[in-house]
C-alpha cells in the first residue's frame, strides 16, 4: 500500500502523520487490497469556524477508486469521522466483489445432482 499524506495551508507533523496512519490500519484489516492511499489534510478559509479542518481520501483499490471527505472544527475529530464513512463504503465494496465472485445457488445445486 502506498500512503501519501498532504497538507494544504498546513504542516503534517510526524504526530498527525502517525495519526492517519493508525486510523488506516483499521481499513487494510478489512480489505487487504489497497493499492494507493492519498490524504489530503487542509484549513480552509470559510466563515463557518465549525467546517474549517477538512480532510480527504482517495482510496485506490483493484478495479474502482473511493473518494471520501470529511469536514470540521477538529482536524482530529474530521480524521474520525472520514475513516469511519471510508471504512463503511470499503465493506461495502468488499460485500459487492464477494457477491459478484459467488456462484449462483441454483447452479450448486444442479451441480451436485
Amino acid at each position: 500500500m502506498n500512503l501519501t499524506i498532504s497538507g494544504h495551508h498546513l504542516e503534517v507533523t510526524p504526530a498527525l502523520r502517525e495519526y492517519v496512519r493508525t486510523k488506516l490500519d483499521r481499513i487494510t484489516r478489512h480489505f487487504d487490497q489497497v493499492v494507493d492511499v492519498n490524504v489530503l489534510l487542509l484549513v480552509e478559509n470559510l466563515k463557518e469556524k465549525s467546517r474549517r479542518q477538512k480532510a480527504e481520501v482517495t482510496l485506490h483499490v483493484k478495479g474502482r477508486d473511493i473518494f471520501v471527505e470529511q469536514s470540521h472544527e477538529d482536524l482530529y475529530a474530521a480524521i474520525d469521522q472520514l475513516v469511519d464513512k471510508l471504512d463503511r463504503q470499503v465493506c461495502r465494496h468488499k460485500d459487492r466483489i464477494r457477491d459478484y465472485q459467488h456462484e449462483p445457488a441454483r447452479r450448486q445445486a444442479a451441480n451436485l445432482m
